[in-house]
């Protein structure tokens, strides 16, 4: 049977690490927005494009819009055996609309399990206070929980390590605030589905991981 995945976790909570992994062990595309919207706006597609005039005002790309691009997306053939959204739905809104094209996609010949990594507020910004990259690949790093053999140095390609400027406790609480307020309904919505698995996030990656692979 087709396996398809919804991810839910805020900022720091390791959602991108766990999805990448699950999706490289499953052998199915992990699509976050980002880069599907840009990926989109590069094949100039009908959606894409559309995308693009929001996009290059700073505006956010309207929720239609995003759905058509999603609904592209997941009737691509690598997704013919499943997949991961990473970012995607964000609201119940676009959780009703994703609802209705995977009905369409699926003729109910699909499981959807919806992960949420739940992580306490007090490591969530630990975890990004403490959080370097690389200037020169983009590598990620934390001092505390994840450092680099040699301080400030990327283990990958020998670059320097640098701290972001929102990467402080203030911008984390309100970034924090704003994640809890969007995604407290799709909690809900899931949860009322009997779709959604919460995962204790305040542990190591290989340790969530695990506990992620015994649900599904």
């Amino acid at each position: 049977m087709k396996k398809e995945f919804i991810f839910l976790g805020a900022p720091a909570s390791g959602k991108g690490t766990q999805t990448k992994k699950l999706a490289e062990e499953l052998n199915i595309p992990h699509i976050d927005t980002g880069s599907m919207l840009r990926a989109a706006v590069a094949e100039e597609t009908e959606f894409g494009k559309i995308a693009k005039s929001y996009m290059d005002q700073g505006k956010l790309v309207p929720v239609d819009i995003v759905a058509g691009i999603i609904n592209d997306r997941l009737h691509k053939p690598d997704c013919k055996n499943g997949f991961i959204l990473d970012g995607y739905p964000r609201s119940k809104e676009q959780a009703e609309i994703l609802e209705k094209i995977l009905a369409d996609i699926n003729n109910n010949d699909a499981k959807l399990v919806v992960i949420n990594i739940d992580t306490s507020e007090d490591v969530l910004i630990d975890r990004i206070v403490n959080r370097r990259s690389c200037k020169n690949c983009g590598a990620i790093y934390n001092i505390k929980f994840l450092p680099p053999k040699v301080d400030n140095i990327c283990d990958k390609c020998g670059g320097e390590l640098v701290q972001r400027k929102d990467d402080t406790v203030e911008v984390a609480k309100n970034r924090l605030e704003t994640y809890k307020n969007q995604t407290q309904p799709l909690i809900k919505f899931y949860s009322d589905k009997n779709l959604l698995v919460n995962i204790d996030g305040n542990r190591e990656i290989d340790q969530i991981y695990e506990d992620i692979k015994r649900h599904i």
